[in-house]
């Protein structure tokens, strides 16, 4: 049979995994994904057990190789990783969970951040970025503070996808307790404008250095990987897996860091490039590394929502509906129409957009309001905090670059054509973080890879948008109301 090379692509996001074999040419040969929960055991927390993802993972591996048989004798010549960032996982020096993973959606540490706000203005600004709970910061205070039985029995913290990496090597050229700066600078715990680790804060606020990773390049081999030979035996048993990056960077690496990104997935991320980041107290969107190194190292600033295709799920769930009939309901109302207005807080946000302690809600309902208003409602309310993020950014004008699974309705991006009153290019990846991964092992291993970012053709503003332009002004009045 004819040998086909590949790269595997890893995005380990916050409710399931996708993977893509990205051939020489930049084409995705065979792409597949499994589903996990997150677990609620109380409420304002979100857990996920590492071993979810593990499973998963092999699971995916399973439907990959089966849709990729008859292609030929796929070669896996090298594997990256990128995952869900902010989270805290506890790993003992094997890599094992101690505890169950805390994801970025938590709010346990919320009580905490008094304490870092009381940080000297000199030791907080090079954070530059808001205070959130969900990062691994704040979740290490948490710990500290609640259960330092866990920070005792815990060798290192991680972010989820230096987890799944280090499942996957078995020969390791790097120690497991290794990160690299896309994920690091997303933790509360990294000097943005000195690209190290910061710590005055660690000191300050007593938290244990230890447990600290150490910071490698995304495209740096941590090691090599036997596994994926029982699913593509041509690969060889010394497949090299590289260090990975964060999921919203790896998009961005995918779609070629365009002027203004949004990734619309369980949250949704408005991105900007920036070229230099500065310290700032306070400021309403966050600046973060992306996947470069040295002389190629770049920062991006990003405007945060916890709240997307969550509240657009939960909105439709409880309505009786699925993704398809939901959005195809939604199609039936008018711009405008119904005058039902929603606000998609479930797990409030991190400021700017909204704060913490905002919360969902249904609003101008009246007797004649049904499920297609509402569900309209929830589309809309989605798509306009978005907006309300694209505005935090103050980015110039221009086109917009859509990725992720809350794009791929034509409603989704008509709408946020109008909104902005921008062009919306929807990049026809189903994870472009995946992609992104692929690409990072690629460059990390020499693989000869050409990216390619193909296009939708464009949702361009209707000449009828003053109808939901007038409906985002509406929508805004009720999120400021929350306070």
């Amino acid at each position: 049979m004819t040998l086909v090379p590949t790269t595997l692509g890893v995005d380990l996001g916050t409710s399931g995994l996708k993977l893509v074999l990205l051939g020489r040419d930049g084409s995705v040969v065979a792409e597949s994904e499994a589903a996990y929960d997150v677990e609620h055991p109380r409420p304002g927390r979100s857990e996920s057990a590492p071993t979810a993802w593990t499973t998963a993972l092999g699971t995916a591996l399973d439907d990959l190789a089966a849709r990729a048989a008859g292609l030929g004798d796929v070669a896996v010549r090298a594997v990256g990783v990128a995952g869900q960032m902010h989270a805290a996982v506890l790993v003992d020096a094997a890599g094992d969970a101690v505890v169950p993973a805390v994801l970025w959606t938590d709010a346990r540490a919320t009580d905490r951040l008094d304490r870092w706000r009381a940080l000297p203005d000199a030791v907080r600004a090079p954070l530059a970025n808001p205070l959130v709970p969900g990062m691994t910061g704040p979740v290490l205070d948490w710990f500290a503070a609640h259960d330092p039985g866990a920070l005792d029995r815990a060798a290192h913290v991680l972010l989820p996808k230096d987890v799944v990496r280090a499942w996957l090597v078995d020969d390791a050229a790097l120690p497991v307790a290794t990160t690299d700066r896309s994920d690091a600078a997303g933790t509360l715990l990294w000097d943005v404008p000195a690209d190290a680790w910061a710590a005055d804060v660690v000191a300050h606020l007593e938290l244990p250095a230890r447990l600290l990773p150490g910071v490698a390049p995304s495209d740096a081999v941590a090691g090599t990987t036997a596994r994926v030979a029982r699913w593509f035996p041509a690969s060889g048993t010394a497949v090299p897996v590289v260090v990975g990056g964060g999921d919203t960077p790896a998009a961005r690496l995918a779609v070629g860091a365009p002027g203004l990104h949004v990734n619309l997935g369980t949250g949704a991320q408005v991105m900007a490039a920036l070229d230099q980041p500065q310290p700032a107290l306070d400021p309403v969107v966050h600046t973060f590394a992306d996947t470069g190194s040295g002389a190629a190292a770049r920062w991006y600033r990003l405007a945060a929502l916890q709240n997307a295709g969550l509240a657009l799920g939960w909105a439709l769930r409880v309505l009786g509906l699925g993704w398809s009939d939901g959005l195809a309901l939604a199609r039936t109302v008018p711009d405008g129409a119904g005058g039902v207005t929603f606000l998609p807080f479930l797990t409030g946000e991190r400021g700017g957009v909204a704060g913490p302690g905002a919360r969902g809600a249904w609003t101008g309902l009246r007797e004649g309001t049904g499920r297609p208003e509402l569900v309209r409602a929830a589309v809309e309310g989605m798509v306009f905090a978005v907006a309300a993020a694209v505005d935090l950014l103050e980015t110039a004008p221009g086109a917009v670059v859509v990725t992720g699974g809350g794009s791929r309705d034509p409603l989704v991006r008509r709408l946020l054509a109008d909104a902005l009153g921008r062009p919306v290019h929807r990049v026809g990846l189903r994870s472009a973080t995946a992609v992104g991964a692929a690409l990072l092992a690629a460059r990390g291993t020499g693989e000869p890879v050409e990216p390619v970012v193909a296009t939708d053709e464009p949702e361009l503003p209707g000449p009828d948008r003053a109808d939901v332009v007038e409906h985002l002004a509406r929508w805004r009045e009720a999120a400021a109301a929350l306070g």
